[in-house]
């Protein structure tokens, strides 16, 4: 038992269930529609109504089965879904004429859901529409200077509706507030670890039987801990690391090394050639992506003609992936990930995607569990396109030998400096651009590099990392005397949003 989260678009809905995981809670996302049955079927110790772009007082407006209002769950009702129980339930909500956005203050707030609250708390607020009286029975429990009813609770005590966002950083307490409202709806604290690995290894078991399956393994941490994962479940499979000429520095001898000493049956195949091949002439970021994603299913269809048969195609896919390619309810694409959208509509395999409802930082803990080594499980995540999505315009094997050497001396000087595990991300960018200056009193047109570090929970939203400016001077001194092709190296100071992480 665990919260089922009815979606109705809002953009953060998927922070809720970050927020939730973080707390030890199961959380499904659902619909914000689904019927009752649906519903039902989760089992669910609780309901949260997300926030969302639409008016409850369109007639059109999105509304949950009328059933879920009358079935006794506790309910918490965010921005829309509070407007939601407001309106459904007998309160009245009205247009406020304009639209209040951001950060704002509680002048007062009371009772069980700010539990253990003191002192001022903030809040990030995202409407249009304001409840102006509660339902019948129902109290206001806190206010602002506009929006006098920011918060609602139901006279049993486990119903409640907040007109901010506690699920985003900028609400001070709101995971706080979060913790009240499932202590008093009686959710079960039982996600785990443990708990998740030993899922993971029943559902793998119970779906694959005898079958055989097929893994890529690019060399992150997702596919190397679902190759690990596979073994443990006692599934017939062949990992192939596929080496495209797009990898980091030693990333190949590497993987090697640790997932054969762990058990994982693997096989290299060395497509340098063929992957560069295809991607000549190809400089838009989207064609990329879906040019890699299908030359890799040709080698996974041909390593299975050789070996085969295999039923099942096995990928790495985690939440975020699914949510930037428009994989959820009301979400728009971001970007193609070469293992959501950009595989063929006729691969010749079913699909296997373990870690499909994952974060980041839950498969990090699963691949713990499994014996994963540490300088793999804690290594920055890594495109499954590799280097050709760090080189902005065509690959070519001049540009990515620059860029892999320059994106190791940057690497190096973290690890050194001990900053390698406070940033979530770091890399070098190659620009399609060079630019003058000056050599041996030469002048010198060279590459230019951008260093780009965020940091991040899960790679949903990420912060541009404060690197010290001493250590920001001695890694542009090193690549541009280690990597003489690199005349110069700027910062990326842009966060997610309104960036993405990756360069393309």
């Amino acid at each position: 038992m665990g919260v089922v989260v009815l979606d109705f678009g809002s953009q953060y809905t998927h922070l809720i269930v970050r927020r939730l995981r973080e707390l030890g809670v199961s959380a499904t996302v659902l619909p914000g529609d689904s019927p009752w049955e649906e519903i039902g079927a989760q089992k669910p110790a609780a309901v949260i109504l997300s926030g969302g772009p639409a008016s409850v007082l369109d007639p059109d407006a999105p509304r949950p089965d009328p059933r879920l209002l009358s079935s006794g769950l506790p309910i918490l009702g965010i921005c829309y879904g509070m407007q939601l129980l407001a309106n459904l339930l007998g309160g009245e909500v009205i247009r406020s004429g304009r639209r209040e956005y951001g950060r704002s203050r509680l002048d007062w707030y009371e009772g069980p859901l700010f539990r253990g609250l003191a002192g001022e708390v903030e809040v990030w607020m995202s409407h249009s529409d304001a409840v102006v009286s509660p339902p019948p029975g129902w109290r206001a429990a806190a206010g602002t200077d506009d929006c006098p009813v920011a918060a609602m609770a139901a006279p049993d005590g486990k119903c409640f509706g907040v007109q901010f966002h506690p699920e985003v950083v900028h609400t001070s307490h709101g995971k706080e507030i979060l913790e009240n409202f499932l202590d008093l709806a009686g959710v079960p604290r039982d996600r785990n670890p443990e708990g998740i690995l030993a899922r993971l290894v029943a559902e793998v078991r119970e779906r694959v039987g005898k079958d055989r399956v097929l893994l890529g393994v690019s060399g992150g941490v997702d596919s190397c801990t679902l190759a690990l994962l596979l073994a443990a479940a006692g599934a017939e499979h062949l990992a192939v690391f596929v080496d495209h000429g797009l990898l980091r520095e030693g990333e190949r001898e590497e993987v090697e090394r640790a997932l054969r000493s762990l058990g994982v049956n693997l096989r290299v195949v060395d497509a340098k050639d063929r992957f560069l091949a295809v991607l000549q002439g190809v400089v838009d970021p989207e064609e990329k992506r879906r040019v890699i994603g299908r030359e890799f299913v040709r080698v996974f269809e041909e390593v299975a003609r050789e070996g085969g048969p295999f039923r099942y195609l096995a990928q790495g896919t985690l939440y975020p992936d699914v949510i930037e390619s428009a994989g959820s309810t009301g979400a728009a694409n971001i970007k193609s990930h070469h293992n959501v959208g950009g595989l063929p509509e006729r691969l010749g395999f079913e699909l296997l995607e373990p870690f499909r409802d994952l974060f980041k930082d839950e498969v990090r803990e699963v691949a713990r569990l499994l014996g994963l080594p540490e300088e793999l499980r804690l290594r920055h995540p890594f495109p499954g396109p590799g280097l050709a999505v760090r080189i902005v315009g065509e690959v070519t094997e001049d540009r990515l030998r620059v860029l892999r050497r320059a994106d190791a001396v940057l690497v190096r000087a973290l690890r050194e400096a001990g900053l390698y595990g406070e940033v979530w991300q770091a890399f070098c960018v190659l620009l399609p651009v060079r630019a003058v200056g000056v050599v041996g009193d030469r002048r010198h047109y060279g590459y230019v590099v951008a260093l780009r570090a965020v940091t991040s929970v899960d790679g949903m939203t990420a912060d541009w990392a404060r690197l010290p400016h001493e250590f920001l001077d001695e890694v542009a001194r090193r690549i541009t005397r280690q990597v003489p092709e690199v005349g110069r190296v700027v910062l990326d100071i842009t966060s997610k949003p309104p960036a993405t992480i990756e360069w393309e």
